[in-house]
């Protein structure tokens, strides 16, 4: 479970950077828990191929793959777990889409089987919803959590 300062902070990024979608992780151990806040790199590889890259930081994230692995490598070292990975929609509601899984698994799996995926939905600069996603390996999928899963 994610305390409620991860939340607001998750929260507020996803407000600041709007209306860009933000990305993060969130690690720790118990209740000491820090959020990253990580640059969305979709416009700069909109930029370079938008035929490779169609969407904007509108409608996709991309988290540079070098600062996470730092992040990841940083908690290892701190005695620390990734315990979630969030992400914003823009003007639009809080599910996790076909793209997300996308992004979110390798070769069918995820990276990191346990972390709680957060979506939050700004519509407006203003945050409507976050939702909890967590992977479920018989079903190969994501699944959400209930409403009261904070």
């Amino acid at each position: 479970m994610l305390t409620s300062d991860v939340i607001m902070a998750v929260s507020d990024h996803a407000k600041e950077d709007y209306p860009a979608e933000c990305c993060g992780l969130v690690v720790g151990s118990g209740s000491i828990q820090k959020v990253h806040k990580c640059r969305n790199l979709q416009d700069e590889l909109h930029r370079q191929d938008p035929e490779t890259h169609p969407r904007t930081s509108r409608e996709a994230f991309a988290i540079d793959r070098q600062e996470m692995e730092r992040l990841i490598k940083e908690a290892a070292v701190n005695g620390e777990k990734v315990l979630a990975f969030y992400h914003s929609h823009i003007d639009c509601g809080a599910y996790f889409s076909a793209m997300d899984k996308e992004v979110q698994t390798v070769f069918g799996e995820p990276e990191f089987p346990d972390a709680l995926h957060l979506v939050v939905a700004v519509y407006e600069g203003q945050v409507r919803e976050i939702r909890g996603f967590l992977w479920n390996a018989e079903m190969q999928d994501f699944f959400a959590l209930p409403a009261a899963w904070q």
